[in-house]
């Protein structure tokens, strides 16, 4: 049975990183990791580590991209949590098995090795959760 080891980040959406930066990072005193743009995702994303897992500043880099509709539709705040795995094939299976509807069908891999997919908000009581299996 596949178990949840920990949260690895909560995303948050914002219309801009450097604005958003002025509570986050000079109002709380919370580190700034790195900044990244990822174009494949359409976002630029701020890394603000904690004592345990990070907080994720992400903004739309296009009007066409995920976020940027998410954005328009719903305003700036909590976008998911990203919980991590120990196995996700084994997760994924476990959650169709009790009728819960993934995004995914497969897990997708990022350029780090991480293993991730998406819970259907409608499955989780209205909350987008991303499941990270990291690489080992």
């Amino acid at each position: 049975m596949a178990q949840i080891t920990g949260i690895n980040h909560l995303a948050i959406v914002v219309e801009d990183v450097q604005t958003a930066l002025g509570f986050w990072r000079d109002a709380l005193g919370l580190p700034l990791h790195k900044l990244e743009r990822n174009d494949g995702e359409q976002v630029e994303i701020a890394f603000l580590p904690l004592s345990s897992g990070e907080i994720e500043l992400i903004a739309p880099t296009t009007e066409s991209s995920g976020v940027a509709k998410y954005l328009a539709k719903r305003g700036a705040g909590l976008h998911h949590v990203c919980l991590e795995v120990d196995n996700i094939a084994a997760m994924m299976d476990q959650l169709r098995g009790k009728g819960i509807e993934l995004i995914n069908d497969a897990p997708k891999v990022n350029e780090l090795g991480v293993k991730y997919c998406f819970v259907h908000p409608k499955s989780a009581n209205g909350v987008l959760v991303e499941l990270y299996e990291l690489a080992k």
